[in-house]
């Protein structure tokens, strides 16, 4: 019996590296599309509202999912060092022209970012087949402590960028090419 049970482990054991594998490798695919990532984001999101609208329940399990997602926003949206803790040093620029030009490094990666919200809403989604999380809540509070929440914490994220000038998004790579001033510039600095 045992060597029959230890096979039968060990079948499963490999049944589930080769999976685990598999969605590693869907993942690693994914990676360069960004665009149609976040489309995908927006199907299963949509699916999840759909399906909490159609049951009409399921409020607490939407607001939990809001305030992680808010989360996962301040995250994404926050510098990896914050220029309040540094004293005022802020970020450096590169010394050579080899050197990358990064002002702004997320806390949180776009990938990691878009991976947990999908994850996320995942989750909820398959919440909302299992009576035990349908608790009855007045949603109308929920929906407003949830705005009182996001406004407070966007106010202080946003006046944080506007202060110390960075802009999370960025369309591709930046490399600093090393600024050359131009020559009306120089002479005025020359004399």
């Amino acid at each position: 019996m045992d060597v029959a049970g230890g096979s039968i482990r060990a079948a499963i054991s490999r049944w589930e590296l080769a999976v685990w594998r598999q969605y590693q490798h869907v993942l690693d695919k994914w990676t360069p599309l960004v665009g149609r990532r976040w489309v995908g984001l927006l199907v299963v999101a949509l699916m999840y509202a759909l399906r909490v609208y159609l049951v009409e329940g399921f409020y607490l399990v939407s607001y939990g999912l809001g305030i992680y997602i808010l989360n996962l926003l301040i995250g994404f949206l926050s510098p990896q060092v914050d220029p309040e803790i540094l004293d005022g040093e802020g970020p450096t620029l590169p010394s050579s022209v080899n050197d990358e030009f990064r002002p702004f490094v997320r806390r949180l990666p776009e990938f990691k970012f878009w991976y947990s919200i999908t994850k996320a809403f995942c989750v909820a989604f398959v919440m909302t087949f299992f009576s035990a999380f349908d608790v009855p809540v007045f949603w109308p509070i929920l929906l407003f402590y949830w705005v009182v929440l996001f406004t407070l914490t966007m106010r202080r994220q946003i006046s944080h960028m506007i202060k110390y000038k960075y802009l999370p998004f960025s369309s591709g790579k930046q490399r600093y090419d090393g600024k050359r001033a131009s020559p009306e510039s120089t002479s005025l600095s020359d004399g």
